[in-house]
C-alpha cells in the first residue's frame, strides 16, 4: 500500500526509503522487486512524475499476441494483416 502511494502521489522523495525497508523485509518476492526497482531507479522517479504511460501501447500489444499465437505455423503475414483490420476496411481491400 505505501508503495501504491508513492506511485499516484507524485513525490518521489520517499522512494529510497521505500525500497530499503522492503529490500530488509522477511518477504522473498518483495526484496527481489524491490532490488530490480533499484537498479532502474531513474525510469521508476520519471514513472512517478511524468502523467504519461505506454498503456495503450501496452494493450494493443496484449490485443495482437493472443492472435500471433493462434495463429502460429498455419498462417500467413497477409491473414494475420486481415485479422486485425477491422471488418470493412478488409472488404474495401477485395475489390
Amino acid at each position: 500500500m505505501r508503495f501504491r502511494g508513492l506511485m499516484r502521489g507524485g513525490r518521489s522523495s520517499a522512494l529510497l526509503n521505500w525500497i530499503w525497508d522492503a529490500m530488509a523485509s522477511g518477504v522473498p518476492t518483495m526484496r527481489i522487486f524491490a532490488g530490480k526497482l533499484r537498479h532502474d531507479i531513474d525510469a521508476v522517479r520519471n514513472a512517478i512524475h511524468e502523467k504519461w504511460s505506454n498503456g495503450q501501447t501496452e494493450g494493443q500489444v496484449n490485443r495482437l499476441k493472443p492472435l500471433k499465437h493462434a495463429m502460429f505455423g498455419r498462417a500467413s503475414v497477409k491473414l494475420l494483416s486481415a485479422r486485425m483490420r477491422p471488418l470493412c476496411e478488409f472488404e474495401q481491400h477485395q475489390d
